[in-house]
């Protein structure tokens, strides 16, 4: 009978408990609604608007193929046949529009690039973020990136501009991890011809290598990104 006063707050803890779990969802749930999110938006035609409704890109029906094709084709993707590369690893999807000019980063260079992008929220079906535009032209995101003998590792350098748009929104000098996958295959240059164009690749990229919002918030990413050689 002295037991008796402990089983209703147990009972009632139990049932906040369940009301809890029942009202909100689980990590588990959040990942389901993700991976549906990018399996709905690589069957889309899909066109990205600014908030005007101008078109900032036309991203199309994509067309998936593996990592054995992706090699066997000399790590390139057919942009006529809008092809992306799945990565199994980390999730991301990755189309190289163009290669780039100069050279790829060797083992144990380090360079400063300017990175230029479209952010849109696959969830939230917007562009959520983007330095294109002329607000951003003089403070661009750039990138101090190493290349630790095959294994990419980077962040965004504050010194120089204060930090750029991805910086300034995020408050993080983190860069995606999803970003540094194109680097094993384009070349990071300037332009230094008219018929010479600076690399540009697109990515759908998972909460898991993505920005710190899309990390907490678990949703996924597409970008539009271009990638330029400072000056030394």
């Amino acid at each position: 009978m002295k037991k008796t006063p402990f089983i209703l707050p147990i009972l009632l803890l139990v049932s906040c408990l369940i009301e809890s779990c029942s009202n909100g969802e689980t990590y588990a749930d959040q990942k389901d609604k993700e991976l549906k999110a990018i399996t709905s938006f690589l069957d889309r035609d899909i066109v990205v608007r600014d908030i005007n409704g101008e078109v900032v890109c036309n991203v199309g029906k994509i067309n998936e193929i593996s990592e054995e094709q992706f090699y066997e084709q000399d790590c390139k993707t057919d942009t006529s046949k809008n092809e992306y590369v799945l990565f199994g690893n980390s999730g991301v999807y990755m189309q190289i529009r163009r290669m780039g000019t100069g050279e790829k980063l060797e083992w144990g260079q380090t360079a400063r690039v300017i990175c230029r992008f479209i952010e849109f929220n696959i969830l939230g079906d917007s562009i959520q973020l983007r330095n294109d535009v002329n607000v951003w032209h003089p403070k661009p995101d750039i990138m101090k990136i190493s290349n630790n003998y095959g294994s990419f590792t980077a962040n965004f350098d504050t010194e120089i501009n204060g930090g750029g748009a991805m910086y300034l929104q995020y408050g993080s000098t983190s860069v995606p991890s999803g970003w540094l996958i194109p680097f094993s295959y384009i070349r990071i240059g300037r332009q230094e011809k008219e018929d010479e164009g600076i690399a540009q690749v697109r990515l759908i990229v998972p909460h898991s290598e993505g920005q710190a919002s899309a990390s907490a918030n678990v949703y996924p990413c597409f970008y539009e990104l271009t990638f330029q050689k400072m000056r030394d």
